[in-house]
């Protein structure tokens, strides 16, 4: 095993009724030895999460660019699960961090599109489709080309209830589509503001919110961006953001809609970013 995974504290259950045969099998020292006594261990699951076989092997089938891949799982009397390594640690270290070299405009428009596509491909090409994930800065990774990765996706029976699948039913109701909606425009807000969500999140949704926020657009973009944004993309940018915020109880409006609205409203395409 080498420097190449991302372990995370996430436990894997005992579970006799199905294998997990396609994902690489570690031993307990393995993942000690790599983490050097778990002292480098990069993320941990921020619900505690523990998952059974078969929600292991549904976790394996998620393949997309913008999604944390797992890699495998630990064996032995001690279970966890082992993603990818993703080279530049997670957002939110990139924006609060003074010692980090400050995102640009394009990497920042990047990042919300990726993390929209990913969204898109957990709610309309999944089966069973993905409904709870956590978006924030804390859980968006950059690999080396600062391309977005969902860090933190979230399984039916998972132990967590801010974590489940479920299928595109009634049972999936408003109020999860709302919390994603929320978070979405939360994280656009945060690339464009620098400021960090866990502490100023109302703060910044009741500004997008306000009639005259328009006026004070200009005072509350990241110092670190200086003058190198394209205006038109941040007026199209905060049109995403107050319509993900403001329609966060409209669940009919949400993700091919956000995403294709997103690429529309800054003008851009992923292939653009290739």
């Amino acid at each position: 095993m080498n420097d190449s995974f991302m372990f995370k504290m996430r436990f894997l259950l005992r579970s006799r009724s199905v294998p997990v045969t396609f994902l690489r099998r570690f031993s307990y020292k393995d993942i000690k030895h790599a983490t050097d006594g778990f002292s480098r261990v990069i993320g941990t699951s921020s619900h505690g999460a523990s998952y059974k076989a078969r929600e292991v092997q549904l976790l394996g089938r998620l393949h997309h660019r913008h999604i944390v891949a797992l890699d495998g799982f630990s064996v032995g009397r001690k279970r966890f699960l082992v993603f990818e390594n993703v080279e530049n640690g997670s957002l939110k270290e990139h924006l609060n961090d003074p010692l980090k070299t400050p995102l640009d405009w394009r990497i920042r428009l990047k990042i919300a599109v990726g993390v929209a596509a990913a969204l898109e491909y957990l709610h309309f090409f999944c089966d069973p489709p993905v409904y709870h994930v956590s978006i924030s800065s804390s859980t968006i990774m950059l690999d080396e080309n600062y391309n977005a990765k969902l860090s933190d996706v979230g399984l039916l029976g998972s132990g967590s209830s801010d974590h489940v699948m479920a299928r595109r039913t009634s049972n999936c109701n408003g109020q999860v589509y709302g919390n994603i909606m929320y978070e979405l425009g939360l994280l656009i807000l945060e690339l464009i503001t620098g400021q960090s969500s866990d502490k100023t999140g109302t703060d910044l949704s009741q500004w997008i919110e306000e009639s005259c926020f328009p006026t004070s657009i200009y005072n509350m973009i990241d110092p670190d961006l200086g003058n190198n944004y394209d205006s038109r993309e941040l007026k199209g940018l905060l049109a995403v953001a107050r319509f993900c915020i403001k329609s966060a109880d409209e669940p009919n409006s949400f993700t091919p809609q956000i995403y294709r609205y997103l690429q529309k409203k800054v003008s851009i395409h992923m292939t653009s970013f290739s």
